[in-house]
């Protein structure tokens, strides 16, 4: 194991091994978790054999990613962005529709989601933008200028069919603004205006008419009454009666309440029958349910050792854009992840966010792993650059001393 790190696999070894393991465990868990897809198909194996193809086919573009230095990357970034530009407005004439939301291109018989390309180019040009004013404090102004057109103009084309994930792209750029240390002056500003804007957004859906509303806006009403039904459904007394539109939500909490402490181990789910994307938005729900309070924990840990390790890269960064992008790309994962989990768990409104890496879903494993590539990249160039002869982060004693980043 020590010579396959070595060797080929370069960087953080505490990160390949938390990126192997979701990625092992999403195997596991879609082979039990697919069963109604199972059904549905004339080869029984099939989901399954699918999935593990995303996954080797992911695996394989993350250690060619982490070869690639990130300088390539920032390039790169803006061909993304103009490309899943287009793709954004085309899905919207063209896009195939699913639960009344076309998010959705197929091309060659397989489906594609350009906002998942929309994210990653989106994050790494934010964090070239936000490294520019680092560098060059006196045109801040300028390069928080085009972050937030950047941000707004991909945002808005996302939020008509998907509101949770303009959300949380806005949120991550924020906050990689917020580590950047922009002003508190544009900051504020700029979230005093996008509170309004959801508020006469909020208020615009309860007065106007869904018939009445351009077509274009009609998912608004969507996003509405889940969040209405899920603040008032402890006020029911039929809260418990299962229904088309609490479906999901009963389910998911009752496979979690089958789970106990060690769960009824892999393959023994009874609620993935019955639960309704029990492969993508509810597979936490499954794990649970299989894997017990402790199995949920442990998944729960993997994504905060991710968090953590980002915290260590970015100390040992020597230049502000690593720095800025490696946070940036482990936010995306995490807040993505406690956002399905809260979900699962019946504390928020049904999103449709997929737990990553581990969900259903080849679009979002394929960018998750290029997003895990370009982070293992960056601890690979900085082993490189700094002490190339040593295992990065592997051990107390062996860790690299800290670079202090520069004004940041």
């Amino acid at each position: 194991m020590e010579t396959l790190f070595k060797r080929y696999l370069k960087g953080d070894k505490i990160l390949w091994v938390v990126f192997l393991t979701l990625c092992i465990l999403s195997i596991i868990e879609m082979y039990s978790a697919s069963s109604t897809l199972a059904y549905k198909s004339s080869n029984h194996a099939m989901p399954v054999i699918r999935h593990v193809g995303f996954l080797t086919g992911g695996v394989i573009i993350a250690f060619i990613v982490h070869m690639i230095p990130y300088r390539w990357i920032r390039i790169v970034s803006y061909l993304g962005l103009a490309l899943s530009a287009v793709l954004l407005v085309f899905v919207l004439f063209k896009g195939h529709s699913e639960n009344d939301a076309a998010r959705w291109l197929v091309i060659g018989g397989v489906q594609f989601q350009p906002s998942e390309l929309a994210k990653l180019s989106v994050i790494i040009v934010a964090a070239d933008l936000i490294s520019r004013i680092r560098d060059n404090t006196k045109d801040e102004w300028i390069y928080f200028r085009n972050t937030i057109i950047m941000l707004i103009a991909v945002c808005g084309l996302i939020l008509l069919e998907n509101f949770s994930t303009a959300a949380i792209l806005f949120i991550v750029v924020f906050i990689m603004m917020f580590i950047g240390r922009i002003s508190f002056k544009y900051l504020g500003t700029l979230a005093g205006v996008i509170l309004i804007s959801l508020l006469l957004g909020y208020g615009a859906v309860k007065a106007i008419p869904e018939t009445a509303m351009p077509k274009a806006f009609k998912r608004a009403y969507t996003w509405v009454a889940r969040i209405e039904r899920h603040s008032d459904k402890g006020a029911k007394e039929n809260k418990y009666v299962i229904t088309d539109k609490n479906r999901q939500e009963i389910y998911g909490q009752i496979a979690i309440a089958r789970g106990g402490i060690f769960g009824v181990f892999p393959g023994n789910s009874v609620e993935r029958d019955y639960l309704p994307q029990a492969y993508s938005d509810f597979i936490y729900s499954i794990i649970v349910e299989e894997m017990g309070l402790i199995g949920g924990i442990g998944v729960i840990i993997l994504y905060l050792i991710l968090l953590f390790r980002a915290g260590r890269i970015v100390m040992n960064c020597s230049s502000v854009f690593p720095a800025i992008l490696v946070m940036g790309l482990s936010l995306m994962i995490v807040l993505q992840t406690f956002i399905n989990m809260s979900v699962a768990t019946s504390l928020i409104p049904v999103t449709g966010q997929p737990l990553p890496l581990i969900s259903r879903g080849g679009t979002s494993i394929l960018i998750t792993c290029i997003y895990f590539g370009i982070i293992l990249g960056i601890t690979r160039q900085i082993v490189a650059d700094e002490q190339p002869n040593d295992s990065f982060l592997a051990e107390e004693a062996e860790q690299l001393p800290v670079v202090e980043l520069e004004s940041l």
